[in-house]
């Protein structure tokens, strides 16, 4: 099910085409193309080149890792994203390496490596759905997160179904539901609060 983005301008296919189904295929993600996932995560851009991220993966080629990240996530997700053939789970670290300092741009930075990974895993034909519906606390013992780093969210990743029957019956109506966005004039400013960008046209 294709449903790309409808653009006030024009956007890379990549950004156009990538969603966030919840219905995933019985169909392994290799070992190979996890690795180009997490190496387009590698080479995001980050503070003082930081990268305070870490990633945890898990497939269904690994029953105990999978059930473990799968638990972590809430009931609503688990009913859906089991069905997915991988669960990662990102978590940022809270301070600089370099100095010990808090850095608070930590998220962000975690954000722009897993905005690389979904842009790699449309290019591959693959699909991402993150969740902030998750346990911190439990992925925290779970995994044995230490101190210093923070979960930050979780990932169901594969090949999109073609069939809606593999998802619960009260999600199949919405994963049909057409994208929607805010129109760049709402948050487009440009000298002051609330003041849309002049280069904006209708959009």
């Amino acid at each position: 099910m294709d449903k790309p983005a409808e653009t006030s301008f024009e956007v890379h296919e990549f950004i156009r085409d990538r969603w966030s189904p919840r219905g995933f295929a019985d169909k392994s993600v290799e070992d190979a193309q996890l690795g180009s996932l997490l190496e387009a995560a590698r080479w995001a851009a980050s503070s003082y080149n930081e990268q305070p991220w870490q990633f945890f993966v898990a497939t269904k080629r690994q029953p105990m890792e999978y059930q473990k990240l799968l638990a972590c996530l809430v009931e609503f997700n688990q009913s859906w994203a089991q069905t997915a053939p991988v669960l990662l789970l990102s978590v940022a670290s809270t301070r600089f390496a370099r100095n010990g300092k808090p850095n608070q741009h930590a998220w962000h930075d975690v954000g722009l490596a897993s905005a690389g990974l979904c842009m790699q895993a449309t290019s591959m034909g693959l699909v991402c759905h993150g969740m902030a519906g998750f346990n911190a606390a439990k992925a925290r013992t779970a995994l044995q997160i230490p101190d210093g780093y923070e979960p930050v969210a979780a990932w169901a990743i594969g090949y999109q179904s073609d069939d809606l029957s593999v998802l619960p019956e009260n999600l199949r109506e919405q994963e049909q539901q057409p994208r929607e966005r805010k129109p760049l004039s709402d948050f487009v400013f440009t000298g002051s609060w609330g003041q849309s960008a002049a280069f904006l046209k209708s959009d």
